[in-house]
C-alpha cells in the first residue's frame, strides 16, 4: 500500500512563490503528494484558485503563514511565523490583521526600493509594485527578484545577503503581529497553528524551549519539526520538545517554487500527526478534488 504523502507549508504567487495556486497544485500532484497545504503569508487570496484546479482526489488544506514576533527572556523582539489552518478567512479580526500586515509590507518595501533607487542602483519601486497585485502581500522576495532581473545578483539567496537582510544596509524593520495575539485570533476562528521552522538558527534569532511551552500554554498547536533549516540533531530535539508538549509534529518543504531550490514534497508530514491536527479544526474544511 502506498503511504500517503502529506506537504503543509507551500507558496504560491500569490504571496512570495512562483507557481501560481492552480500550478501549485498540479506540481503537488506530479510530485506524489496526497495532501497539500497552501499557506502564503499574510493572505487567503490563493484558496478559491487552488481549490478549483484540485486534480481528482488530491486533497488542499487551507491555510496561512502569519508574521508574528516574540520577545524572549532579555526583552528583545525575536521574529517567528506561524502556520495557521482550516481558519475561518471571514472572521473580522484576521481580515483585518491580514489587510495591515499585506499595506505595511507595501510601504516598506517601497521605503527599502527608494532607499536602493537614491544609492544608484536600477531599481524602480513603482514598477516593482506594479508587477504585484493589489491585494497580494509584498516584501523582500519581490525586490530581490527585481535585483536579480536587474543583473546585480545571481539570486534571491544572494540579493538576501548582500543587500536585503537583517543588518544589512537597506534593511528595513517591520510590525508583526504577537504570537500570542495570533494563536488566540485563529482559534476564535475554529483554525489550528503549527509554529513554522523554530529552530531554524540560519534564518536569524530562534525562539527558545521555555517560550514554546509558554506558546503551547496559549494553545499552539503544533511544530514544525522537519524542515530543510533542521539538521538531525535539531530535528530530534524538537520532537521530544513536542512530545514533553503534547503538541502535533509536522513536516513540510516551505517550497517557493523557482525561489528556492527546496523541492515541493521533500519533507512531509505522517499521516497520523495530519489527522490529530485536522482533528482540532472547525473553521474551514480540507478541500477534496
Amino acid at each position: 500500500m502506498n503511504r500517503v504523502r502529506i506537504d503543509l507549508h507551500t507558496h504560491s504567487t500569490v504571496s512570495d512563490g512562483t507557481d501560481s495556486p492552480a500550478e501549485l497544485v498540479a506540481t503537488a500532484a506530479r510530485a506524489g503528494l496526497n495532501v497539500v497545504a497552501l499557506t502564503d503569508h499574510d493572505t487567503t487570496a490563493g484558496w478559491q484558485p487552488a481549490t478549483q484546479a484540485l486534480p481528482p482526489g488530491m486533497r488542499l488544506v487551507p491555510g496561512a503563514e502569519l508574521s508574528c514576533e516574540s520577545v524572549d527572556a532579555y526583552g528583545r523582539r525575536v521574529s517567528v511565523h506561524l502556520l495557521a489552518y482550516l481558519f475561518d478567512p471571514t472572521s473580522p479580526t484576521i481580515v483585518a490583521e491580514q489587510q495591515r500586515l499585506r499595506r505595511e509590507r507595501r510601504d516598506r518595501l517601497r521605503t527599502m526600493a527608494v532607499h536602493m533607487a537614491a544609492d544608484g542602483l536600477p531599481v524602480d519601486p513603482d514598477e516593482i509594485l506594479g508587477l504585484l497585485d493589489p491585494d497580494a502581500p509584498a516584501g523582500r522576495p519581490h525586490l530581490a527578484q527585481a535585483l536579480v532581473r536587474a543583473g546585480l545578483v545571481s539570486s534571491v539567496d544572494e540579493a538576501f545577503t548582500s543587500y536585503l537582510g537583517n543588518g544589512r544596509g537597506y534593511y528595513v524593520p517591520r510590525r508583526d503581529t504577537p504570537v500570542e495575539t495570533a494563536i488566540e485570533m485563529i482559534a476564535d476562528a475554529g483554525g489550528v497553528t503549527v509554529l513554522a521552522h523554530p529552530f531554524a538558527a540560519s534564518r536569524g534569532p530562534t525562539v527558545t524551549p521555555e517560550a514554546i511551552a509558554d506558546l503551547a500554554e496559549c494553545g499552539l498547536t503544533g511544530l514544525e519539526v522537519d524542515h530543510p533549516n533542521h539538521d538531525p540533531g535539531t530535528r530530534a530535539e524538537l520532537r521530544d520538545l513536542a512530545k514533553e508538549l503534547d503538541l502535533v509534529r509536522t513536516g513540510s518543504s516551505d517550497y517557493h517554487g523557482t525561489n528556492k531550490t527546496i523541492a515541493i514534497g521533500q519533507e512531509t508530514t505522517d499521516p497520523e500527526e495530519f489527522e490529530a491536527l485536522v482533528a482540532q479544526a472547525s473553521g474551514a474544511a480540507v478541500q477534496v478534488g
